[in-house]
This record gives C-alpha cells, structure tokens and sequence, in this order.
C-alpha cells in the first residue's frame, strides 16, 4: 500500500506501519482495489492524514466508513468533493452549524478547508466496497485508526474530539478527558439527528475552547459573516 501522508504522521506510526496486522490490511486492501470498486480513491485513503500534521490538529471529528457511493469519498469524514451532492448527514451538520452560529448553509459540501486549520476528519475505517456499507470494516483499519487517536491523546493537549453517534464514542473511551475536551452527542444521521444532534451547540462550544486556550476559533463557513461571540459559551 503506498502509504501517502504528511511527514509528522510517518513518524508518529512507523511502528503501526511495520505490524503484522497493518501488512495483511494493506495485502487485503491491495487486493479489494484490483478485483472490485472500492472508495475513495487509493490516493485519497490517507487524505486526513496527508491533510493537517501530527502538530497542527486542534479538532479531531470522527466518523465510521467512506461514503460508499460513486464521486462522493475522498478521504476526509464527512466530506465531499466540489461539486458532489451533499449526503444527509453533512446537510444536517450544516444545519446545525446555521442553527448554532447563525452562519448560512454552504453551497458545497467539501470540508478541505476546515482541514487547513487543523480540523482532522477521520474515519474509523478507511476504505470500502461500493455500495456495501461496512464491508472493510474489521480487517485492520480499527486498530490502525485507534492508534492514531492514541497518539493524539497522549501526545497532545488541549484538542477537541467531536464523537457523534454510538460508534464514534465507544472508539474515543480512551480519549484522556484530563487533557483534552470531549463532546459528545447523537450522530447527524436523519434517523438521529433530531435526538440531540440538532442543538448540541458543538461548534460554537469547540470555538469557545479554542478562544479561551489563546487560538483562533474555526472558520466553518468559508466567506461569511463573522460568526458569533464564544465567549459565552458553555462546555
């Protein structure tokens, strides 16, 4: 597997790399790509990675699977390319940034630019069979993307970790709480969203930590009005 990613990362996971586990995923996804469609694209399997160094993540999002459809994965949970459709989920999470800070709705659904600020959007697994759901789940990619949030947790302090939904609380247990704030709610999926997703406040409360830390906030709209004050909110 040509393990394409920012230099900080490579050294941060050398020893993951040099696994047995990681080699019979890597033989595994080798062979998934040649015989059968399989999202994202290979040089997109490591994009959050490649996207923001080991050093500048300041808000860690974790989702489960690359989208499993055609034009939709590149890399980065949640995220789609210019010009695809927006999946519900993303729609809801905009929603939600509209209904916490008063920001308008995107016009697309590409989330590089949160990356750019240190924003790491990771899936627990990272590959997958088109239109199969989960089918890549279980061959590696959970204990390589554990390791990523450990070496977070332990060689960091002060990050945020968005942890939406069942699975991506149960993946961030280990998460040390002492040193970094973790925010949970239901996942933006339609089927939960209005359990508590919708009125999380998650992002102005990242920004709010953020502030009070001495960093800027996160620009989650890119070309809008200013976003609101922070410093009211809770956490």
């Amino acid at each position: 597997m040509d393990v394409r990613l920012e230099a900080s990362w490579k050294e941060q996971l050398k020893d993951e790399f040099e696994k047995p586990s990681f080699k019979a995923l890597a033989e595994f996804v080798r062979g998934a790509y040649v015989s059968k469609t399989v999202y994202p694209p290979p040089k997109c399997v490591f994009n959050a990675l490649d996207a923001v160094a080991f050093e500048d993540v300041r808000v860690v999002i974790l989702g489960q699977d690359p989208y499993h459809g055609p034009g939709q994965a590149h890399g980065l949970c949640f995220s789609v390319p210019e010009g695809a459709p927006k999946p519900p989920s993303l729609q809801n999470i905009f929603k939600e940034i509209h209904q916490d800070l008063g920001l308008p709705i995107p016009a697309s659904g590409n989330l590089e630019h949160w990356a750019r600020q240190g924003v790491l959007l990771l899936n627990a697994t990272l590959t997958v069979e088109a239109g199969n759901a989960g089918s890549h789940q279980g061959k590696g990619w959970e204990e390589f993307t554990d390791a990523v949030i450990r070496k977070l947790s332990e060689g960091r302090e002060g990050l945020v970790f968005l942890l939406w939904g069942a699975y991506a609380q149960k993946k961030g247990a280990h998460i040390d709480r002492a040193k970094h704030l973790v925010l949970t709610a239901p996942h933006p999926s339609p089927l939960s969203a209005h359990n508590g997703f919708f009125g999380c406040r998650h992002f102005s409360k990242t920004n709010a930590y953020l502030v009070s830390d001495g960093q800027p906030p996160i620009v989650w709209v890119k070309d809008a009005p200013d976003e609101i004050d922070v410093r009211d909110a809770n956490w």
